[in-house]
């Protein structure tokens, strides 16, 4: 992965920031508290969110700002993609209101979803970028001064074997679950076993065949009864018919009675309502001739040419369309009227904004145009003091000039010089140490020739020692040592002028170096320079063409008042004749009312013409309707005789007795039907027992085979269980120890890389991740037990180590986010940066894509292929980011 552009607006210190990022090592360089941690935050802010910066939504707007945005756009694995997140702040809290990712195949929209997506792209959740990739400030000891649990945990997860342990977890859940349901289904088993047993004890079929016996007799007396009943129900049925039809021929009487009442009733008030009806043909022949006078009237102010005879409900109405249509169209040419009033208005109020504005633009063009010719003399003053800047470089480069005055070489030979000087002093140094030899020899010589001397014989042999080459030659020996000695000293002399002449060349290095850094910073500050002096041209000529722009703003505006007065006039025009319009709409609106109430008089009369042929018509009908009522009242009478002439006492008298009879019978006969069929529900209620126990005998017969059967593939599961939560400790297990193996390499490699010298042997990583430092005695030692910059150095290598681990992959590579170092040289000393430097270039050759360090220590910056640089306006304390040759001179100045 490889972060490429990052564009932020109203982020923390930030107002406006746009940064692109290449490939290779970049340094983010600035004082403190200028802002550099935040860059980083942003980036890790756009993949995650706030939540993992412990910090909340309101921490992430600039103060007073409403709303704050960060785009990030990175390539991963050959793909491009790109990030963007907008926060809004309503005065009481922050939160998000845009969050989308744009990748090569669609688009995720929200915060979760798309913080899902970037766990799945990277294969990391936000504390896994943190504990691999991202070393915040302040957090490098992070990994170290975790306990062995958090930091096992930690590296596990990094690696992927947590999910190893998550499947281990869920397999020995799996197999306490299906132990506990194979405990369940055993206990089942046990209970229906003892259910068979207790219904197997009893003798089912006996019990139920002798049940059915005894139901057979009981269903036979009940079905002698039954018959008996049914004659007796049979005579009562009839004795009840008989009298029932008397009754009938009585009901039949006494409704006759009813009716010709009825009859005589109706008759008298079909009278009445006639003569009722003689009152309302009067009362409508009224009403129609008032409603005539009341149409002549309504006539006569109308423009309608017909008599009142002659004069209808259509008429009138086509009439009162004809002047609708004339109100409509007068109402038309009156709303038309009205909306070139607003329009006329509107086009008034507009030119008159349209002016205010103008007038607006004029003025602020004028303060721009005052505030270029500021920026203009501003870039002026820089322009001087970039001058004196140069002159202070020159003079500096002079200065370093004088060195080479008496020196034997010129500028660009000192390196050369010091190599010469160097490889002569070798030369001396060697002679010296070859005279040293050669002296201590012939003074060892002389000491032992004088020794022999001395004691007159050799101590081995015995024999005498006068006239022995060792002491013939003694004066020789002794001459030999002076000549030594003189020759000794003579290149000690020598090799003092030539480390006098070491110590001068290096200061001509130095020196030249000096003069080749004054010369690339005056470059920079040249080059500076002519921008500025650029920018005073160009802001002196942006004053004047906004001046420009200023007048021809007046010019316009003055046009769009002249034509807002114009839009006025015209207004002016149409509201006189809107004033017309008013009055003949009043007219129209009178002559609708009038036709509107001369065609509901004609309605009403004719309305009234129908009431009074209607109630005629009634009263001729309730003539007749009293005529066909007095035929039915001599029908009736007639057949109250017929009915009275066949009615016989004795029988019915008779049929009262048979029913008596039938009835005392039935009533005996119930209780004894009764008290059997009880009986026979008693039997069949047991019956249905005994059935229901034998069904469930059987049923838990095959529900004890079932449960057994369960029991027995459960028992093959536990095994299985077993087994998969044994393969994944296992599986677990021995990746972790490649893990260890592998990561134990790469960490010695690392930290023999950044920190070889003679005091540590190697470093060891247990299964467990415990770290162990070995020294070149063997003693052990605990990383805490180490310098504050050894253990910072230490934790980095691991660090590194770990992000190799996961680069290189234990089945093949894997594309990594960038390498991210926050201010990692806070606990080094400047002999641990060199090495820190180090670590950064081993990391860069072993192919990582992209690191970025921030920091404000120049051994790092001079690291860099591409240097950032931030710095604070301290008057509106807000940050921004410098790049390339500003940014390299800003380092340099800093």
């Amino acid at each position: 992965m490889r972060v490429d552009r990052l564009r932020l607006r109203n982020f923390k210190c930030y107002e406006d920031a746009d940064v692109s990022l290449g490939a290779g090592v970049t340094v983010i360089h600035g004082l403190n508290g200028s802002g550099k941690s935040s860059l980083l935050e942003a980036c890790f802010f756009a993949l995650y969110g706030a939540t993992p910066l412990d910090r909340t939504l309101d921490e992430v707007v600039t103060i007073g700002a409403e709303e704050a945005e960060v785009d990030l756009w990175f390539t991963h694995a050959g793909a491009s993609f790109h990030v963007h997140r907008r926060v809004r702040y309503t005065g009481e809290r922050a939160s998000t209101a845009e969050c989308t990712m744009e990748t090569p195949d669609d688009t995720i929209e929200g915060a979760r979803d798309v913080r899902d997506y970037v766990v799945d792209l990277l294969r990391m959740d936000a504390d896994a970028f943190v504990n691999c990739a991202y070393v915040r400030q302040g957090e490098v000891n992070k990994l170290i001064n975790a306990s062995p649990g958090e930091r096992q945990d930690m590296i596990d997860d990094l690696l992927q074997l947590g999910k190893l342990e998550s499947y281990r977890q869920r397999a020995e859940q799996a197999r306490r679950g299906v132990q506990a349901v194979r405990d369940a289904r055993a206990e089942r088993r046990d209970s229906l076993a003892e259910q068979v047993a207790e219904y197997e004890a009893r003798d089912l079929h006996a019990e139920l065949n002798a049940l059915q016996t005894e139901l057979s007799e009981v269903e036979e007396s009940l079905a002698t009864y039954e018959e008996n009943r049914e004659q007796a129900a049979e005579t009562k049925a009839e004795a009840e018919r008989v009298i029932d039809e008397y009754a009938d021929r009585r009901a039949e009487l006494d409704g006759l009675e009813s009716t010709i009442d009825d009859l005589k009733a109706q008759i008298t008030e079909t009278e009445r309502e006639r003569e009722e009806l003689a009152d309302t043909v009067a009362d409508a022949r009224e009403r129609v001739e008032s409603l005539d006078q009341r149409v002549a009237s309504l006539l006569a102010e109308t423009d309608v040419e017909a008599t009142p005879d002659e004069v209808s409900v259509e008429t009138v109405r086509e009439r009162r369309a004809a002047v609708a249509d004339e109100r409509d169209d007068v109402q038309d040419e009156h709303g038309d009227c009205r909306t070139t009033i607003q329009t006329h208005a509107n086009e008034a109020e507009a030119k008159r904004e349209r002016a205010a504005e103008l007038a607006e633009r004029a003025a602020t063009a004028r303060e721009a145009a005052d505030a270029l010719d500021a920026e203009a003399r501003e870039a002026a003053e820089k322009v001087a003091e970039a001058d004196e800047r140069i002159e202070r470089i020159e003079a500096k480069r002079a200065e370093h000039r004088e060195t080479f005055a008496d020196a034997p070489v010129d500028v660009g030979e000192a390196a050369t010089y010091r190599e010469s000087v160097r490889a002569d002093l070798d030369d001396v140094r060697e002679r010296e140490s070859d005279l040293k030899g050669d002296l201590q020899a012939a003074r060892s010589a002389v000491e032992e020739a004088e020794t022999l001397r001395d004691a007159g014989k050799c101590p081995e042999c015995g024999q005498p020692v006068e006239g022995s080459p060792h002491v013939d030659a003694l004066d020789e020996r002794r001459a030999a040592v002076e000549a030594l000695e003189a020759d000794l000293d003579a290149v000690r002399e020598e090799k003092e002028a030539l480390e006098t002449n070491l110590e001068r060349a290096n200061a001509l290095v130095d020196a030249e170096s000096e003069i080749e850094t004054l010369r690339e910073r005056r470059a920079n500050v040249a080059e500076l320079r002519d921008g500025h002096a650029d920018a005073v041209e160009v802001k002196r000529a942006e004053a004047e063409s906004k001046r420009e722009d200023a007048a021809d703003y007046e010019e316009r505006a003055e046009a769009a008042r002249d034509a807002a007065a114009e839009a006025e006039a015209a207004a002016d025009d149409a509201r006189e004749r809107l004033g017309e319009l008013n009055g003949r709409i009043a007219d129209l609106k009178d002559a609708i009312g009038t036709l509107d109430d001369l065609a509901d008089a004609l309605a009403d009369r004719e309305s009234a013409a129908n009431d009074l042929e209607s109630a005629r018509e009634r009263r001729a009908d309730r003539e007749a309707l009293n005529d066909e009522r007095r035929d039915r009242l001599a029908d009736a009478r007639e057949r109250k005789r017929d009915l009275e002439t066949e009615f016989d006492e004795e029988r019915l008298e008779h049929a009262r007795e048979e029913r008596e009879r039938a009835a005392d019978y039935l009533e005996e006969v119930r209780d004894a039907i009764a008290e059997r069929e009880e009986h026979r529900s008693e039997l069949q209620e047991r019956i249905g027992a005994l059935k229901g126990d034998i069904e469930t005998l059987e049923d838990l017969r095959g529900k004890r085979d079932a449960v057994q059967e369960r029991v027995d593939a459960l028992d093959d599961l536990v095994g299985e269980t077993e087994e998969l939560e044994a393969m994944y400790g296992d599986l677990r297990g021995e990746l972790r120890q490649r893990n260890v193996e592998k990561l134990e390499r790469l960490l010695n490699e690392t930290f023999d890389l950044v920190y070889g010298n003679d005091s540590y042997a190697r470093l060891e990583l247990d299964g467990s991740y415990e770290l162990t430092v070995y020294q070149k005695d063997g003693e052990a030692l605990e990383p805490d037990q180490l310098s504050g910059g050894e253990r910072a150095l230490f934790n980095l290598s691991l660090r590194c180590a770990v992000y190799r681990l996961l680069a290189e992959g234990i089945e093949g590579a894997a594309p990594l986010p960038p390498l991210i170092l926050d201010e990692p040289t806070v606990f080094l000393d400047s002999g641990h940066v060199s090495r820190l430097v180090d670590l950064v270039e081993s990391m860069r050759d072993l192919g990582v894509e992209q690191i970025l360090v921030v920091s404000h220590d120049d051994e790092l910056v001079g690291a860099a292929d591409d240097l950032l640089h931030v710095e604070k306006d301290a008057t509106s304390n807000r940050s921004h980011v410098t790049t390339g040759v500003e940014a390299d001179a800003a380092a340099t100045l800093d």
